[in-house]
């Protein structure tokens, strides 16, 4: 898998992940509660989330036969596009007016 494809790749699992805790009632979209999620939850599950995708892109950077060494500002700078990924998903489901 080429570098453009792996990168590609890894965006959009990164913007599916983020808006996933806030399109769907069960965690990771896999277990079911039995009441609702709370927001602690949904925030803890895009933490996760966050470390999953980046693991994916460690995966991927590793296999292309070049990790480069990444400091903190790397990690900043992909949290809070993390974040700005899950903006869709978070309007979706607490901004959004319902049409009663």
């Amino acid at each position: 898998m080429n570098t453009s494809l792996s990168s590609s790749l890894v965006i959009v699992v990164a913007l599916l992940a983020a808006s996933l805790p806030f399109f769907t009632e069960r965690v990771f979209g896999l277990i079911r509660l039995n009441s609702k999620k709370s927001v602690w939850l949904r925030l803890l599950e895009l933490l996760v989330l966050y470390f999953v995708v980046g693991a994916l892109g460690f995966l991927l950077e590793s296999n292309a036969g070049n990790r480069f060494p990444q400091g903190w500002e790397f990690y900043a700078i992909t949290a809070c596009l993390f974040i700005v990924f899950a903006f869709p998903g978070f309007v979706y489901r607490y901004l959004r007016k319902s049409a009663d």
